[in-house]
């Protein structure tokens, strides 16, 4: 995989993975074919993406708050909230945690007081001035209505690099289906590829048949459609139950899930007397999590006997599924350093059917699945 790096004074992995109580490590574009699935290609605690030949991080970490002020930070951005958005990304770092996920959406101009791809890229800068470090950049191209054509794609995806400060990165994604101008947007991806732009391409709330559509027409170019970034965990298992994640092993894609902690629902965090506040609160309602409580107690009864915290534990569930990334949003060093521990262990086949058995008396309703667009 191409990386960024810096020469620098770097901690020793060792002590970083010991600190952390995990192990991390190493990885590369390839052609589309009939591959094996993607779960199948592991290789020194990294997974490929796809058919790609990117390797990344088994967990990645989701930068959609930061900078936001519209859905996360109580509506408000401040110096304190940065620092611990820089926390979060080190913390990530010294844990082996190396895959951030953002977009060009996230922050000033559209949701927030910064934009989330200008803070991964200082933060990225900013840490290479002390070490050699290798990060995996996901960004994410906006659907919007009024873009047309595949020269929108690229146009986009160059304000992008400028933003993080980088001339590539591992992963360029369309944020969600456009009400028109898709297969545009599929060839400006594959033009993105040829150029130089970007290491793999990947779609985010596809329905299968529009990840169908989308791997056919790049593996006319020879490119494979590396990933399908969806909304999924352990009580919201659309993609298990609309075809997205059994089309995603058939073909070789990888299943980047977002929201895998449900917002912090799965966390046993929020209770009914102490729901979450925001527009979360409209989704996880004190009725809701009153119909949680019972999965929350064994997830943490579960979690007890490894000596691991709920979060944990569901962020294990989904790696177990194979061929699944999970990519939780991390605000602070702590969150992000509590995501690291989901990996380096497994839960018991038995258990992972327990907890599926359990969650399927509550699902929450999201107001919005894109996906079925």
């Amino acid at each position: 995989m191409m990386a960024l790096q810096v020469a620098g004074c770097a901690l020793p992995p060792v002590l970083a993975r010991r600190r952390c109580r995990r192990r991390a490590s190493r990885s590369p574009r390839a052609v589309a074919s009939d591959a094996a699935p993607a779960a199948a290609r592991e290789e020194d605690g990294k997974v490929a993406l796809g058919g790609s030949g990117v390797a990344v991080t088994k967990l990645g970490i989701g930068a959609w708050s930061w900078g936001d002020t519209t859905y996360w930070n109580e509506f408000q951005w401040d110096d304190r909230k940065l620092k611990a958005a820089k926390g979060a990304f080190d913390a990530s770092i010294d844990c082996g945690i190396t895959f951030f996920d953002t977009a060009e959406v996230y922050g000033a101009g559209i949701s927030g007081a910064i934009n989330s791809e200008s803070l991964l890229g200082r933060f990225i800068k900013e840490r290479q001035r002390k070490e050699q470090v290798e990060v995996a950049i996901a960004t994410k191209f906006a659907a919007l209505p009024w873009r047309f054509g595949r020269g929108s794609v690229i146009c986009a995806l160059k304000a992008s690099l400028d933003r993080l400060g980088v001339s590539s990165v591992e992963l360029y994604q369309l944020h969600w289906p456009g009400i028109w101008g898709n297969e545009g947007y599929l060839d400006g991806l594959g033009d993105a590829v040829e150029q130089g732009l970007v290491k793999a391409v990947g779609v985010s709330n596809y329905s299968e048949k529009r990840l169908r559509d989308a791997y056919a027409r790049l593996k006319k170019r020879g490119i494979p459609l590396a990933s399908n970034q969806v909304n999924y965990s352990l009580i919201y298992r659309n993609p298990e139950e609309n075809g997205v994640k059994a089309a995603c092993d058939e073909l070789g894609i990888t299943l980047i899930a977002y929201s895998p902690i449900a917002q912090g629902a799965l966390t046993g965090k929020y209770t009914p007397d102490n729901p979450p506040k925001g527009p979360r609160g409209r989704i996880y309602t004190p009725e809701f999590l009153t119909k949680l409580q019972p999965l929350i107690n064994r997830i943490k009864e579960i979690g007890g006997n490894y000596g691991r915290t709920p979060t944990q534990v569901v962020l294990n569930w989904l790696v177990c599924q194979g061929n699944v990334v999970p990519i939780p949003g991390a605000k602070n060093a702590e969150q992000a350093r509590e995501f690291a521990g989901a990996l380096g262990w497994s839960l018991t086949g038995d258990e992972v059917e327990e907890l599926r058995s359990m969650a399927r008396q509550v699902k929450p309703v999201i107001g919005f699945p894109v996906e079925k667009l």
